[in-house]
């Protein structure tokens, strides 16, 4: 037999190769709404989600009557008009109350007007592909339901903050944990600053928790951790677990 026919060509080597190093494409494992989005936004994140086995699922106008009767792990949706009546048939669906809702467009602050429905995380409405995918990739855990590897869960609340020198100012939360939290605010705080932070989240009550400064950035963000012999802290850790089992 002809040797030429049975021995791969250097052509043929080089295709298989260039094929391996393609990574396979997750299977999904969870399904998000993308609600009413325009190019090249709605391609991006259809994308960006798709790398982490999440398939995106497009909607329009029947976005609120699928969402309070079919499953989803997460919707994004265009903050703005119409926004506010989809978060409510999310939070009041038997299946979807504790969806991850991602917004499109406006700041944190901004978002705040939200706050009631739970909006967990916010993209920029100028989105750019690599700061979409680092939102996805920090936030996928809540999505895929991996919980023991996600013990922050990311919300944006209004929060009051009190310090021990008698500064009140408002903030707003990026991420809770039982442990602590952290903000962002246009506020400069030291770390070790003593503060008690108050804030309400879906169905937790406002509460007030004592604790420290324990980081801060240059952009305005900073993290507190609860003071361990604050009693408040059990019920923030019984929401959360809560949380997490739904």
């Amino acid at each position: 037999m002809n040797s030429t026919l049975t021995r791969p060509t250097v052509m043929e080597k080089g295709f298989g190769t260039a094929l391996s190093a393609i990574p396979a494409a997750k299977k999904s494992t969870a399904r998000a709404a993308v609600i009413d989005l325009k190019e090249p936004a709605r391609t991006i994140l259809v994308d960006c989600f798709r790398q982490f086995g999440v398939e995106a699922v497009l909607m329009a106008d029947d976005a609120a009557e699928r969402l309070h009767r079919e499953k989803f792990e997460a919707c994004i949706i265009k903050l703005g008009p119409g926004a506010e009546t989809v978060m409510k048939a999310i939070r009041s669906s038997p299946s979807n109350s504790r969806m991850v809702i991602y917004g499109l467009g406006g700041s944190a602050q901004e978002a705040i007007h939200y706050s009631k429905y739970g909006i967990n995380a916010v993209f920029n409405e100028l989105l750019e592909r690599p700061a979409a995918l680092k939102l996805v990739r920090a936030t996928r855990m809540l999505v895929l339901h991996e919980f023991r590897r996600y013990v922050r869960i990311p919300l944006i609340t209004e929060v009051s903050i009190v310090t021990n020198d008698g500064r009140r100012f408002a903030a707003t939360s990026l991420e809770i944990s039982s442990g602590g939290m952290s903000i962002k605010s246009a506020e400069d705080l030291e770390v070790g600053c003593s503060v008690e932070v108050s804030f309400a989240l879906l169905t937790l009550p406002r509460i007030w928790v004592r604790g420290n400064v324990s980081w801060r950035k240059s952009k305005g963000s900073f993290g507190i951790r609860f003071d361990a012999q604050d009693d408040h802290r059990m019920r923030l850790k019984e929401w959360i677990d809560a949380y997490l089992e739904c």
